[in-house]
């Protein structure tokens, strides 16, 4: 892979700083920043695009996942469980991530993303407030189930992680958007780590790109984390909408060749 120059790695780094801020409203930030690795290091190996990725988010996600604890304190009995099984999903789908080609990304996400968007904007009142369909034992054990899932995800692809966690959490456990939002980044900050524990040793980094990413990225983050935490659900739901709705016709686009 030849050097990026200048330009490249500061077209990078706006990337990573609108990812971090859409990741931290409502997760999803992979949906801007692979696609532009993607265009921006054409001659990387899918290893070396995933992992930076991976290096650049996980610092957003770590300031996302403070700032939100401080302001609105999720509930840590379900969050560090799904957490935990979130990061062993993600070295495994790490792993199995080195062998996927690039041809596969696109499709799959796309398919993801129209079930969600549709999903979504089918139920207005979905996640506006918190209305629990599992309690106790039962409870943890769904959120388990759901991180360990979107963990393999998250390893293997990633883009759109985020979002799909706070799907999950909304539409099938009954969080409302603010919440979903704050459990969502703990574990994705799991499944990050998780997928560096395979990507950093593997030498995979492309590490010029992914520290002016990964600055970018937390700062992104930061704002982000602030604006959903102040503007609440709603505004949470919205963004949801829109990003969902935007990288559909983004993707499928590019699927089509319009661009």
């Amino acid at each position: 892979m030849s050097d990026p120059g200048l330009e490249v790695v500061a077209l990078l780094g706006l990337a990573g700083f609108v990812a971090g801020w859409i990741d931290a409203v409502v997760g999803g930030g992979g949906l801007v920043q692979l696609p532009a690795l993607l265009i921006g290091l054409p001659g990387a190996t899918p290893a070396q695009v995933l992992a930076t990725n991976k290096f650049g988010s996980v610092w957003g996600t770590a300031t996302a996942s403070l700032t939100y604890w401080k302001r609105v304190r999720p509930d840590l009995r379900t969050a560090l469980p799904m957490a935990a099984v979130a990061y062993v999903g993600a070295i495994g789908g790490a792993l199995l991530g080195l062998h996927i080609p690039k041809s596969l990304f696109n499709p799959v996400i796309l398919v993801l993303l129209v079930a969600v968007g549709a999903y979504t904007l089918l139920r207005p009142s979905l996640g506006e407030a918190t209305q629990l369909r599992w309690s106790g034992h039962r409870h943890t054990v769904a959120a388990m189930l759901t991180g360990f899932v979107i963990g393999v995800y998250d390893g293997a692809l990633g883009p759109g992680t985020g979002s799909f966690m706070v799907f999950a959490l909304v539409g099938l456990m009954g969080y409302a958007f603010l919440e979903a939002s704050a459990k969502a980044k703990i574990a994705n900050l799991a499944t990050n780590l998780g997928a560096l524990t395979v990507f950093v040793p593997g030498g995979h980094v492309v590490w010029k790109v992914g520290v002016v990413m990964a600055a970018t990225n937390l700062v992104g983050g930061w704002v982000g984390a602030r604006t959903a935490v102040r503007l609440g659900s709603r505004f949470v739901r919205g963004v949801f909408v829109v990003i969902v709705a935007a990288f559909v016709v983004r993707i499928g686009g590019d699927l089509a060749g319009l661009w």
